[in-house]
């Protein structure tokens, strides 16, 4: 099955699911038991609520957002009880609802522990309540009337727990377990792709088997984050779980860990200047063809169990790879035969690891015992009041409030909708706010005029109605996944029909219609308004002062792998510094993905172009330094045994790191800067002063730019080659030694590699960064390279 028909499948099913969620709801609201029907007078945030719930769900999401439900309602009904009682519904008008409802969004919003799935269920609930009791007036019940909320909104969640059921569970777990195997059978189908590109006999059927690699590769990354959406699914399902070591809960942490090394391959061979290698003889391809089969025999035992196994197959024991004979081959000081050996490198972390020879498993077991528990922080009352839980919550309750206000105001009969159209858009942290305006207007719009145009070519058969809300279900469905409309405008364009079409007794069609794309409209208003209040930095900034935290993250990594070299042990701090880094680029790539969705207006049009290419260099200067913290491990444990001096390559790669770390620090802070005229005459008085107190010119300042210091990191590769050629020409009189030999010279030729690699990269962010503040700057001379020796020098 390919790509496409596997894709239609799976949005098909979500589709059925979902029409089996609706149409409970709507059977059971249109034509339930009067008592029953009694209790669910708000059918719409029944649809609601399974909308959100059931949309590319399982089984075990359901659950989780049944008990989502749960959560939501027990924040809201008590409060609005005891407030409807105090207060009295009569008393309620426009205003004092509006204060009510964002008084208790803002309370609602603040914990940071209450998912945000919870939070836009309660405030749905919460505008129910409120506008309901202005509407109802002193015909308002206080108990019954939130108690009706809660009955209708758990009509919803147990609607999508029915739908996960037929005709079969929908189980996370078995979806796992279904994309892990897929994903084993992709990571399989592009290292035989690499291999057969390394192994070529011409460029250009290399390249062409690299490129096909590259596509699989895609769809690789696309299953791995569909492993870890449903991950959470999944324990729900299988609570237990949760009882299991932290390494061994998570089935994809494993197959991550095995990407990063295939990524590594591809690399290689894009760095490669021509083919065939000259490394290739028959011994190597024989060596290759039985690694590749051990690779794939492990990828397929861990596919077989949910949680998975760490331990390769037994098979893979009985074939003997002599790797040894690696260092047989002619090494030369040319710098392309770094990356077959790179490649190689790879292949043997993706197989076993380069120190797994170094310890036993009683070492692995006393290494992974020794690190300490992560456990779930107590929430704290500085915690609840940060800046970002406070920021989160005003912005909700004044939207909210606002838009209650003014709603009730314009139609006080369709006062909910103003309110409950945002009710359920609100995100944490930043987000494409326009895109998601737009998307959420034009859906309910669409949506609305599918309800008109059925009801009327259907006037005469109005039971019939519900059944055109099917194909309209289906088209949503593809909706959700588009990139002119997302999952902002799909699902404001199905609930859009489902108000007209699934319910009776509201008005006639048209006039609800007109009234709801209004009291939308003043919602996403407010909505826009308070969000460019508290928000006022575009998203364009906010990728430029990302970018520069990212460049700064690189720098403290490099900074501490200088100081790991010199204690020889891993630092914990170290492996901190590196999740923080990943964290900082998967933000800038979410900062430039939502500039490139935001309107200029009068601003300078955001460079996408030049921020991806930047993007693109950080990612791969974080990939290095991942392999640079094992290749740096394992040498530093095993120099000694072969009688090797690591402080020589040490003292090497010191000197890089500063040079890079320092060139990284001062890009950051040109990224910052506001105003280049201001910082040239503030550098200048700077420098001027301290020339003179030291008797200098301020012509010498040392220089950042790293283009005119490659020759000494060509030293350095050339340092590390001289330390291949030592070690390949040593004779060992032990197999552990000569395994250790083999693996040592890929470290160091592996080393240098990324050491060049860096080197690239770093001067093509410089140039970038230099186009970057040209193109932002166009009146003025730029000149990045003296501006980096300035800051430097200060």
């Amino acid at each position: 099955m390919d790509t496409s028909q596997a894709l239609w499948r799976l949005r098909l099913g979500s589709a059925f699911r979902t029409v089996l969620a609706c149409t409970i709801v709507g059977c059971t609201t249109l034509y339930g038991p009067e008592p029953v029907r009694s209790l669910l007078t708000f059918p719409a945030f029944s649809y609601v609520t399974t909308i959100l719930i059931v949309s590319d769900a399982t089984l075990g999401d359901a659950l989780r957002g049944c008990w989502h439900v749960i959560c939501a309602t027990i924040q809201v009904m008590f409060p609005s009880m005891l407030s409807l009682w105090l207060i009295g519904p009569s008393r309620f008008n426009c205003v004092l609802a509006a204060m009510a409802v964002a008084l208790s969004s803002f309370l609602i919003a603040l914990p940071d522990s209450t998912h945000l799935m919870a939070k836009r269920i309660a405030f749905g609930q919460t505008v129910i309540v409120y506008v309901g009791a202005v509407i109802q007036g002193p015909e308002t019940e206080v108990i019954k009337h939130p108690i009706h909320v809660a009955t209708s909104t758990a009509l919803g969640a147990l609607a999508s727990i029915l739908a996960m059921l037929f005709p079969y569970p929908h189980l996370a777990y078995r979806e796992v377990r279904k994309t892990c195997r897929l994903y084993a059978e992709n990571a399989s189908n592009r290292l035989n792709l690499l291999v057969e590109a390394f192994c070529a006999k011409d460029n250009m059927t290399s390249l062409n088997l690299t490129t096909e690699a590259r596509v699989l590769a895609k769809t690789g990354a696309k299953l791995l984050r569909s492993i870890k959406d449903k991950h959470e699914g999944m324990l729900w399902e299988k609570p237990w779980f949760r009882l299991l070591k932290p390494k061994r809960l998570d089935p994809g942490e494993k197959l991550q860990g095995m990407e990063m090394p295939i990524q590594g391959m591809e690399l290689a061979l894009t760095t490669c200047t021509s083919f065939p290698i000259r490394l290739i003889n028959e011994e190597l391809e024989a060596v290759l063809q039985i690694s590749k089969k051990q690779v794939a025999l492990k990828l397929e035992q861990a596919t077989c169990s949910v949680p998975f196994n760490a331990a390769t197959a037994p098979e893979t024991k009985e074939q003997n790879t002599d790797r040894s004979s690696w260092t047989q081959s002619a090494i030369s000081t040319v710098h392309e035969n770094l990356s077959p050996f790179f490649f190689l490198y790879c292949m043997e972390l993706l197989q076993d690891g380069p120190e797994s020879i170094l310890k036993n498993d009683k070492e692995a077991k006393i290494e992974e015992s020794s690190q300490p528990k992560q456990g779930k922080d107590l929430p704290s009352f500085s915690k609840l009041l940060s800046s970002d839980n406070l920021l989160f919550a005003t912005k909700c309750s004044l939207s909210l409030g606002l838009a209650v206000l003014f709603g009730l105001i314009y139609n006080k009969e369709n006062g909910y909708w103003s309110g409950l159209t945002i009710a359920i858009s609100f995100v944490r942290g930043r987000q494409a706010t326009f895109t998601m305006a737009n998307g959420r207007a034009q859906g309910t719009a669409m949506g609305s005029v599918y309800g008109i145009l059925c009801c009327f070519l259907f006037q005469k058969l109005t039971d019939l109605r519900f059944l055109l809300l099917f194909p309209w279900i289906i088209f949503t469905t593809f909706l959700r996944h588009s990139r002119m409309y997302g999952q902002a405008g799909g699902i404001a364009a199905v609930i859009g029909a489902l108000l007209i079409l699934g319910r009776k007794n509201y008005g006639t069609p048209t006039e609800f219609a007109i009234a709801r794309i209004t009291e939308a409209a003043i919602g996403l208003i407010c909505f826009l308004a308070v969000e460019i209040l508290l928000c006022p930095v575009r998203s364009a900034t906010l990728a430029k002062i990302e970018l520069s935290r990212t460049l700064g993250a690189l720098q403290d990594c490099f900074q501490l792998i200088r100081h790991y070299t010199s204690q020889k042990e891993i630092s914990r701090e170290l492996k901190e510094k590196q999740k923080k880094l990943k964290y900082h680029v998967s933000v800038l790539e979410n900062f430039i993905a939502e500039a490139e969705l935001e309107p200029n207006f009068w601003f300078l049009p955001f460079h996408s172009a030049c921020y991806n290419k930047l993007l693109k260099s950080t990612h791969k200067m974080a990939d290095l330094s991942h392999f640079m913290i094992h290749q740096i491990k394992f040498l530093s444990q095993v120099s000694y045994r072969l009688g090797i001096t690591w402080e020589e390559i040490n003292n090497d790669l010191v000197d890089l790191t500063d040079k890079t770390g320092s060139l990284l620090k001062c890009m950051g802070e040109v990224l910052l800067v506001k105003s280049l005229a201001e910082l040239e005459k503030e550098l200048q008085k700077k420098n001027a002063s301290q020339d003179l107190e030291l008797g200098k010119s301020p012509t010498e300042n040392v220089s950042t730019r790293l283009g005119p210091q490659q020759n000494s990191i060509g030293e350095v590769v050339r340092s590390i080659l001289q330390h291949i050629m030592g070690v390949a020409n040593k004779t060992e009189d032990n197999e552990v030694k000569e395994k250790l030999k083999s693996q040592m010279v890929l470290c160091l030729s592996s080393l240098g590699f990324c050491i060049n690699n860096l080197k690239q990269e770093t001067i093509e962010i410089e140039r970038e960064i230099a186009y970057l503040l040209k193109w932002e700057n166009p009146a003025r001379h730029v000149n990045l390279h003296d501006l980096l020796s300035k800051l430097n020098a200060t």
